[in-house]
């Protein structure tokens, strides 16, 4: 590969990559905010689980309706409706006088993030060549955890700027309105990356994809995986009763399974609840503000190793290592609350090596494998569909973790965690293929072979 196509993957990869910094910085974004809500809008605990989740209903609704939609007009159109969308919440949301306000702005939000969850990897996948696929790809969970830390630092830094009184009634408002700023650079990025060229050749448009095919794989090669593509859209009926079928039916059960459990093994407890943990945990406010920046910064170190060595050691690999690491770890947490020994380092060391565990496993390798299992035609409905599952996972995981600190404790609430990587462990060492290396079409070619 030449320079000059080198340099137009990593261009467009990364600029597709930010639909997942608007991911993560519109989802972490709460952590700051949560605190200083629940005081201006006296929240119960279930009322709080509500307006930390809304967001993510509506993100369900656009990883559900995204696929169809940009199967229908473009991978390309459609994230920068995304782009649009997150504008518009992130000022409404500063704007809200009522929670009513604030629910139904994060509503608008969470159906921008939800579509570009599943739209910018699948993307990345339909434009990357197989051998490194999996790096650029997880470009994508680079940019989610890129927008946790860069939010972290903001929700700190503007919390700093006043009083606990100053931050309830203003100091939310500005964490909120600051992700008018990356909604805006994406929008503009945007008009300067082509359409995915396995999209361009499902509706005809077989030049303009050739063209594209020539900047990503040179002149010589571009020919091949055209015809390749060309041969595996004629195979397919581009049905989701297609996707349900023996063979790619084991497809699909590996998606939706590895989104799932990407979510109810307890990130977004961790990631949305950090500064409530800490402080129930015996830490201040601006201590417990501090460790989660400390958090931020260990996802992001560690999904640079993830980067590095999806495509050398493969995604099986490091999902059975990583979730090993989580199982250990969040045994540790919940023995930390059950042994009453919270308040000390052992919590905050526990907690990181979780993180550093499904950093540098399950927080890349999900968003890689989906992309790549499914088949062209139906590529953009399957994703929406285990997207969407996985929106259903964080809703779950945030709507009732408050619930299961206050009625369980710590202990039980992350050993509940642990059972559910158990299980994914198990499922990752008997059902999932190492994909590195292998065309998409090669791939979506093996499942005929297999049966479910």
């Amino acid at each position: 590969m030449n320079n000059a196509s080198t340099a137009f993957i990593i261009k467009v990869s990364v600029i597709a990559a930010i639909g997942g910094l608007l991911f993560g910085y519109d989802t972490a974004v709460i952590a700051g905010v949560i605190g200083y809500l629940q005081v201006k809008f006296h929240l119960s605990s279930v009322m709080m689980g509500w307006a930390a989740s809304s967001a993510i209903w509506g993100c369900v609704a656009g990883a559900m309706f995204a696929g169809y939609l940009s199967d229908l007009i473009g991978r390309k159109k459609v994230l920068i409706i995304t782009a649009v969308l997150f504008f518009i919440s992130s000022l409404t949301a500063a704007l809200a006088g009522s929670l009513t306000e604030f629910i139904l702005a994060r509503l608008i939000g969470g159906l921008g993030i939800g579509a570009a969850s599943m739209l910018s990897p699948l993307y990345i996948s339909e434009i990357a060549p197989a051998r490194s696929r999996g790096r650029l790809v997880s470009l994508y969970q680079l940019a989610i955890v890129i927008g946790i830390n860069l939010i972290y630092f903001v929700n700190l830094k503007i919390a700093a700027m006043g009083d606990q009184t100053w931050n309830i009634e203003w100091g939310w408002r500005y964490m909120l309105a600051s992700g008018m700023l990356p909604a805006s650079i994406f929008l503009l990025l945007l008009l300067f990356v082509p359409e995915s060229p396995r999209w361009l050749t499902s509706k005809g448009y077989s030049d303009e994809a050739l063209a594209i095919l020539e900047k990503v794989n040179g002149r010589d090669n571009a020919q091949t995986t055209l015809k390749e593509i060309n041969d595996t859209l004629r195979q397919e009926k581009g049905t989701v009763k297609e996707l349900f079928k023996p063979g790619l039916r084991t497809a699909m059960i590996i998606g939706i399974t590895l989104a799932l459990f990407s979510q109810v093994t307890g990130i977004n407890a961790i990631i949305y609840y950090a500064p409530e943990i800490f402080k129930s945990a015996g830490f201040g406010a601006e201590s417990a503000l501090t460790q989660t920046v400390i958090i931020g910064l260990i996802n992001t170190l560690f999904t640079f190793l993830a980067i590095w060595l999806i495509d050398k050691a493969g995604r099986k690999t490091l999902l059975l290592w990583g979730v090993t690491g989580m199982i250990g770890c969040l045994l540790a947490v919940g023995a930390c609350y059950y042994y009453h020994v919270a308040g000390g380092p052992w919590l905050l060391i526990s907690i990181l090596g979780y993180i550093a565990s499904f950093a540098s496993s399950l927080g890349a390798v999900p968003w890689v494998l989906i992309a790549e299992i499914f088949p062209t035609r139906t590529r953009g409905i399957a994703m929406s569909f285990a997207t969407m599952v996985l929106w259903v996972g964080v809703l779950l995981i945030t709507q009732l973790t408050p619930v299961l600190l206050e009625h369980l404790g710590g202990a039980f609430t992350f050993w509940i965690f642990m059972i559910n990587a158990v299980i994914l462990l198990i499922f990752t060492w008997k059902k999932i293929p190492e994909t590195r290396q292998r065309s998409l079409e090669d791939i979506e070619k093996s499942w005929t072979g297999s049966r479910s």
